[in-house]
């Protein structure tokens, strides 16, 4: 006789109920509609993001006429005094952040905290290192290099188009 013979048949379990769920299929419930919601709300603030554009965005009328305004100005080139230009650049830069920046009464400031201002908006300038724009403009015989003039026509051309 085979041993295997002598075995009980099998026996079925019990068939498992499909309600009430297992604790965690509870839990699952709960969650579902909290993570269907805020990928709802994901989705919202993506769509409305704004895209980034690749080129530089076009200058507003104001920053055009800023560039404009300090391209005719007449640059002390050969020795020539630069206090008349440098106040013009000052007072270019002055009427520009009046302009934007109508709550930080910039018109107010002066010297280093002058240009420490216009660093805060746009560093990629360098403005700070630029003492000779606030100072020049009170001494009696300034004059610059044509390389500097170059230079710190160049870095307010930069903090024209690029501050904040």
């Amino acid at each position: 006789m085979n041993p295997l013979d002598q075995l009980q048949p099998l026996i079925d379990p019990p068939p498992v109920p499909w309600w009430p769920p297992a604790p965690g299929w509870w839990l699952l419930a709960a969650l579902l509609p909290l993570l269907l919601w805020g990928l709802w709300r994901l989705l919202r603030r993506w769509r409305r993001r704004p895209r980034q554009v690749a080129a530089e965005q076009p200058l507003d009328a104001l920053r055009q006429a800023a560039l404009d305004e300090l391209a005719t100005l007449r640059k002390p080139y050969d020795g020539a005094p630069a206090g008349p230009w440098l106040q013009q650049l000052n007072a270019l830069l002055k009427r520009l952040c009046r302009e934007h920046y109508p709550d930080s009464a910039s018109h107010t400031l002066s010297s280093r905290a002058w240009l420490a201002f216009l660093d805060n908006r746009c560093p990629a300038a360098g403005l700070t290192r630029w003492m000779i724009l606030v100072e020049g403009a009170y001494k009696p015989q300034c004059s610059l290099s044509d390389k500097a003039i170059e230079e710190l026509e160049q870095a307010i051309a930069t903090w024209i188009r690029k501050h904040v």
